[in-house]
Formats: structure tokens, sequence, C-alpha cells
């Protein structure tokens, strides 16, 4: 028979179900109870041994520094939400500032020393205790702080409200003492500073009004009434003046003059009327009109013979030559005026250039005054701010600023304990051990890599499952037929003859990868099971290194397969009868010093084919496959072999490598059987497999409807005939 090579399946990612977890809870009950049971009891016992604690609260509503009457609207500077304020005063309130004060007041290092058993405490070491039994907390969206304290026994509660409270008021007198000492020290510094000024301005004053006199400055500014510079100043800035004024006047005569003398007679006449009223020359012209409208009305009928013409005509050229002459002498007083004018501008210009040099030698020599004067200004307008300053800060030290901390409600005894919570610890205590446990479980489970499941087997071994066998099986003989582990026996017996290629097959071996695996006892009830169905059954213990089939049927082990095999007795010798009709034994016989290649030699070759002959079905138990070569020598000389593996005992790889070694020799494993399956945290499992036919067809017995049809040995038709009654059943 060729060999097959077996490669293990590549293991696919399957889902677990929720069925799947509660078959881990329920496998692994003895470790997650337990676990569980010591938790809750440690959880109960800490809890009730636990002294009972009491505590008591003081709130508190604290501000920044804003005096309770808000004299100088200082209260629009104060940032209306700071979220570090807060957590300063949490720290704050359990500083050494603070507590230190309240050990003090309270006289704790000797009260708890007492209570503790000591001799004394020390500050520090209170200290510690007492922070330990703080608790600061914030009401949500408030500025109110709640100072709890923690206190252990009844006869202790009144004291935790007496600390809470002293913590209150010492945190009060704290942020009131720092603030007025704040506010001393800076304004200490500011009267030292305004002193300072004070002083410092009397002596620039000094300086100034020496400089005064020994420089000649003005004393009053006759404009300004401030103190001015020397007289030569004042001269330049009231010749510079004038000389502005000179200047615009003589610019706008002189825009006049050349602006007329550009013009036409006619032109000139009309300007200089518009321009300037003169009453000569407005009566000129009113004259000349009423000339030329004379001579008009004369006409030119009368001739220039005429003496009215000619009088008119006399009058007319007089009055125009007048007119000139008038023209002629108000341009000519016009050029004199802007001459004037240039003229007196000239000589201001020149005055004020001569008083800017003076000027400019008295800037040089007043420089030190003026310097002193800027710097006395200076040093007033300082004066004046700290002065405001100093009344500021003088008002704020004497307004009150009780609303920076305010007492809102002080801490009473408490009523009733707050630790332990007896009910939540042990409520925990339930489902922490819940937890713990079965995350133990999984955590086991998750280590443990031996078979769980039928998923297990066909997909690591990629063989078929023939039966699930249940737990605390023993001989079928001493249960009776009608026994509920029978079932199981008879789902093989009926998978074993459909899932045989061969129906001249009728030999088989079961192995197992290691030892306790429950294969004698496989074997065994499997080999009654087809003798109750009317079939001729051997069954051979070929377990040379530790039999134990003669014990099951309790008959002698003194003769057996190894009597034949070393030929000292014959075949019809060494094979035994049994209880059971149709069932014979072939015990292994005493055991040889050395087993070694008994098995495998060509009597043994030719005892099965002598076996197989005389029975129907010849069954051979063997010892486990790894580390034996037996196992393997048996699996490859029967025509069919069967695996069997205990439900959780031996790790998938060592199952693998039992499978893997069958089909090296050429062996026929034709499925594998699950041994060993708890009814209680598998039930699912064995009830598919083996309790369905028992609730299904009650007690109707297969092995009755079977061996109705046979009255004597089976024979190859009655057999194939049987085993079509099977396939119907099934």
């Amino acid at each position: 028979m060729e060999a097959k090579t077996f490669t293990p399946a590549q293991q696919v990612e399957t889902k677990l179900h929720f069925l799947d977890y509660w078959r881990i809870i329920k496998v692994r009950k003895n470790v997650i109870l337990p676990f569980f049971l010591l938790v809750v009891v440690t959880a109960t016992l800490v809890t009730y041994f636990m002294p009972e604690t009491y505590s008591s609260t003081a709130r508190i509503e604290v501000e920044k520094d804003i005096p309770d009457v808000d004299t100088y609207q200082m209260r629009q500077y104060i940032q209306p939400y700071d979220p570090f304020f807060i957590t300063t005063q949490f720290e704050i309130i359990q500083s050494k500032t603070i507590l230190y004060r309240v050990i003090e007041k309270l006289d704790l290092n000797n009260r708890w020393a007492r209570r503790l058993g000591l001799d004394n405490l020390r500050t520090d070491e209170t200290f510690l205790l007492l922070k330990r039994r703080l608790k600061l907390s914030q009401t949500r969206n408030t500025s109110l702080i709640e100072i709890t304290v923690y206190i252990d026994g009844e006869e202790n509660k009144g004291e935790a409200a007496e600390i809470a409270n002293a913590i209150a008021e010492a945190y009060k007198d704290y942020r009131l003492e720092t603030r007025l000492e704040t506010t001393q020290k800076g304004l200490k510094a500011l009267q030292d500073e305004l002193k300072r000024i004070e002083d410092d301005v009397k002596e620039k004053e000094k300086l100034v009004e020496k400089l005064r006199q020994e420089l000649n400055v003005a004393e009053i500014d006759p404009l300004t009434g401030r103190s001015s510079g020397s007289l030569e100043d004042e001269t330049l800035r009231k010749m510079e003046s004038l000389r502005t004024e000179a200047e615009a006047d003589y610019i706008q005569w002189k825009t006049l003059y050349e602006n007329l003398i550009k013009m036409s007679r006619d032109e000139l006449k009309r300007a200089i009327v518009r321009a300037k009223e003169d009453q000569i020359l407005s009566n000129l012209i009113e004259q000349q009109a009423q000339a030329e409208q004379k001579k008009a009305s004369l006409g030119p009928d009368v001739g220039v013979e005429n003496p009215e013409y000619i009088r008119v005509n006399k009058l007319l050229e007089t009055i125009n030559q007048q007119i000139e002459e008038q023209l002629n002498g108000m341009l000519e007083g016009l050029k004199a005026k802007v001459a004037s004018f240039e003229a007196k501008y000239t000589e201001l210009d020149k005055k004020v250039k001569e008083a800017r040099q003076i000027a400019i030698k008295n800037a040089e020599k007043f420089r030190p005054f003026t310097s002193a004067k800027e710097d006395l200004e200076t040093a007033k307008q300082l004066k004046n701010s700290l002065t405001y300053r100093v009344s500021t800060e003088m008002l704020n030290l004497k307004v009150p600023y009780s609303s920076i901390v305010k007492i809102v409600d002080r801490a009473e005894p408490g009523k009733k304990p707050v630790l332990p919570n007896k009910i939540l610890n042990i409520s925990l205590g339930v489902i922490f051990g819940l937890i713990l446990g079965i995350g133990l479980a999984f955590f086991i489970e998750y280590l443990d890599t031996s078979v769980k499941t039928i998923d297990d087997v066909e997909r690591t071994l990629q063989a078929p499952v023939l039966a699930v066998i249940p737990q605390n099986v023993t001989s079928l003989l001493d249960e009776g037929p009608e026994s509920s582990h029978a079932e199981a026996y008879r789902v093989l017996r009926t998978n074993i003859l459909f899932g045989r290629k061969n129906q001249n097959a009728n030999t088989l071996a079961v192995v197992s990868a290691g030892a306790g695996e429950g294969k004698s006892t496989t074997i065994f009830n499997l080999a009654i099971v087809f003798a109750q169905n009317g079939s001729r059954v051997l069954l051979v213990d070929s377990d040379l290194r530790r039999p134990s089939l003669h014990k099951i049927l309790r008959v002698s082990n003194s003769i057996g397969l190894t009597s034949y095999l070393l030929g000292q007795n014959a075949i019809e010798e060494v094979i035994q009868t049994t209880p059971l009709e149709g069932l014979d034994f072939l015990p292994s016989g005493k055991l040889p010093s050395s087993s070694m290649g008994i098995l495998s030699s060509q009597k043994m070759k030719e005892l099965v084919a002598e076996l197989k002959q005389r029975y129907d079905y010849v069954f051979f138990d063997s010892p486990p496959i790894m580390g034996v070569s037996d196992a393997s020598v048996i699996a490859s000389l029967v025509d069919m072999t069967i695996q069997v593996i205990q439900y959780r005992r031996y790790p998938q790889p060592m199952t693998i490598r039992c499978k893997q070694m069958v089909e090296k020799v050429g062996g026929n494993l034709v499925g594998i059987v699950l041994n060993n399956i708890s009814m209680t945290s598998d039930a699912s499992y064995y009830y598919y497999y083996g309790g369905y036919y028992h609730e299904s067809y009650g007690k109707v017995d297969e092995d009755q409807i079977i061996r109705s049809k046979t009255s004597s040995k089976p024979k190859p038709k009655e057999e194939k005939k049987s085993e079509v009654e099977i396939k119907q059943k099934y």
C-alpha cells in the first residue's frame, strides 16, 4: 500500500460563536469558581475588617483679591475666568503653610501620637497623615471648594468636622494676611519712592531758580503766563511777526501794481475803480460819460463848426486829459507804496536775521536752564503719578476684602460612616472575581493547544470524526447492551462499515499518540458491538508493552500472541472464548524480555492473513505510537486504522505526528475517535453524536433487528444485507 504524505491543513481564521465562549466557561469552571470565590471572600473579609471611616465637609467660596467696595472700578480689570486659579488654591490649601497652622492650632501632634500609641509625632509626619485624610473638590462650574476630612472610628467623627473647619479658617486668614502684607509692602515701597521724588523735585526747583537768575531769564511769559527765556528771545519773536506782516503787504501791493501796468487804459480805468474807490476819478469818469452822451446827441447833422459841438468836444478832451493824469498819478502812487513796503520788509528781515543770530547765542547760553526746566517737569509728573498711586493703595488698605474667602457651609460631624462601602466592595469583588476568573480561564484555554472540539480535529488532521465517546465509559459487558454509552460505539461501528472502501476489509487496529487516551477501552467495546450484531469477532491484544484487555475480560494472560509468534503454541491453543457469543479473545501472552521485531516478523503477517479468513472482523489493540514502533507495524498490517484522541490531553502537534506515522507506513486511517468528552461541559457534541439515536428510537435495538435476520454465522451476502439494513437505519 502506497504511503501517503500528510500536510497539516492551513488553519483558517474562524469566528467564535457565543456557544464557544460558553463551552470554555463550562470546561474551565473548576478554575473560574475557586478563583471567583477567593476574590469574593477576600473582598468580603477585607471589607468587614476595615475600620469605619467618617467624613466631614466644609465648603468655601474663593475669589481673587477684589475689595468689597470697588472704589476705583477695579473689578472691570479682573479676568472673569481663570482656569488655573482654583487649581492653585487647591495646592495652597493642602500645602504646609496651611496645614502646619492647623496642626499647631489643634495640637494634632500629641493627639494623634496618643491615638497611635506613639511617644510623639513630628509636624512633618502629622502633615503627611493629615494630607492623606484630606480631599479637595470643586463644585462644577462654580468657585466653591469642598474641604473633606476623613477620620477612622466613630468616637473621632467630631474631629473630622473640627479639622475641616480649622483648614477653612486657616486658609481664609492666610489669604487676608497675605493680601494685607503684600499691600503694606507695596505701599511702603511707593511711599519711600514718593519721598525720594519729592526731594528730587525740590533740588531741581532750586537749580532752575539759580539758573534763571544767573542767565537773566524772564520771569513770566506775557503771552502764556509761563516762565520764558531772555528778552532777546521775546524781541526776536515780535520782529519775526512784524516781518511776516510786512512781507505779506509787500507781496500783495506788488502783485496789484504789476497786474495794473499790464492793462490797457480802459481796462486800467475799470480795474482801478473797482479795486480802489477814488472820488475824483469816479467824478471824471462820470463827466466823461455825460460829455460823450451830449456829443452823441448833437448828431452828425450839426457839423463840426457848430459852437455847441466844439464846446462839448473841448470839454471831452479836457476830461480825458484829467482822467489820464489821474491814472498816471495813481500808478505812481501805487509804485511808491510798493517801494515803501519793500523797504519796510527789507529792513525788518535784516533785523530778524540779526536777532536770530543773537537768539542762537542765547539758546546755547540758556541750554542748562532749559534742560533743568525739562527735568523738573518730568519729576513733577512722576511725583503726581506716585502721589495718586499712594493715595489709591492707602484707600485699598482701609477697604475690607472679606469677599475673597467666604465660609459658605461649616463642617458638621458625620451621621454614618462613608467607608467601607460594604455593598459596593462586595459587588466589585463579585464583578472582578468573575472577570479575573473568566480571564484566567480564557488565558489557560489560549495556552492549551490540545484537541478541544470536533472542528479542531477535522481542521487540524483533515480526517473525519467517526464517533464521540463520553466520559466514564467502562466495559459494555458490564454495562449491558441497553447502556447509553453503547450507542456511541454503534455510531462508530456504522461509520467504520460505511467508511471502508473495500468491503472485504475486516482487520482494524486502534492507535493513539500517547498513553491513557482510551484506545484499549475503545477497541474492546467496539468488538463487543460488532459481536452483538451477530458477527464473529476476534479481539487481539497486540500491546506487548502494557497489555490490559485480559484484565477487562478477567482471563489468563499466560499464553497468547507471543506464545504463537515464538512457536510455543498453536493458534487454536492461544485463542480464548468470552462470555459474549461470537466474540473470541487472543491475549498478548507472556511478555518477552525484548519484543523488538516480533510483530514485524513474517509469522505475524501470516497470522493476520489467517485470522482474516477465520473471522468476520479482527480487532488489534496496540501500544502508543509515539516512541514505539509496534503500533506502526500493526497499522501497516491491518486493513483499517482508527486513531483515538483523548479530549484535552495531548497537544495537537502530537496528534498530527501520530497520523503522519500511520500514513507513512502505508496504514489506512479511516477516521478519528474523539474520546472522554465531558457530558456536562460538551453535552452538545455528545448529544449530536450519541444521544440523538437513544432519544429518537428509545429502546429499539439495532442489534435485535440485525440479529433477527441472521441465525448462524453471517455469510458474506448476509453481512452485506446487514450492512444494508444499518445503512437504511441511519
